[in-house]
């Protein structure tokens, strides 16, 4: 046990708490220099409608028509949830990133190596 203080942080999560995958964030500074974070998730959209023929033998034929008009050229960006960040936050925020991206860097590493290594027993067979 440390003789410096300590404090234990106890997580509460409410009943709903519902962790969803991102692949991108916009935002920026606010008037009040805030950042605001809006996580999205890309991804294709989907059609409002869809017009299909119908076949002389009464099944669903070739599409004829869909909306919106631009659904073949489209992306959507969902955003699920935005966070905002004063100075302080967004810095700490910044270094627990980097801390755990240089984890993910070295888990990334020892797997290349133990493919490179797997690579290399399996040659000499």
């Amino acid at each position: 046990m440390s003789d410096k203080p300590q404090v234990t942080f106890k997580y509460i999560f409410t009943y709903d708490y519902n962790p969803v995958y991102v692949n991108g964030a916009h935002g920026g500074v606010s008037p009040r220099g805030d950042l605001v974070v809006n996580f999205y998730l890309e991804r294709p959209p989907l059609p409002n409608e869809i017009t299909h023929e119908i076949n002389s033998n009464g099944t669903v034929g070739a599409e004829t028509a869909v909306e919106p008009e631009d659904f073949a050229q489209s992306l959507v960006r969902f955003v699920p949830t935005g966070v905002v960040l004063n100075y302080h936050t967004a810095l700490e925020l910044h270094h627990w990133l980097g801390e755990k991206v240089r984890e993910m860097e070295a888990i990334e590493q020892h797997k290349a190596a133990m493919r490179s290594q797997q690579e290399g027993e399996g040659g000499t067979h």
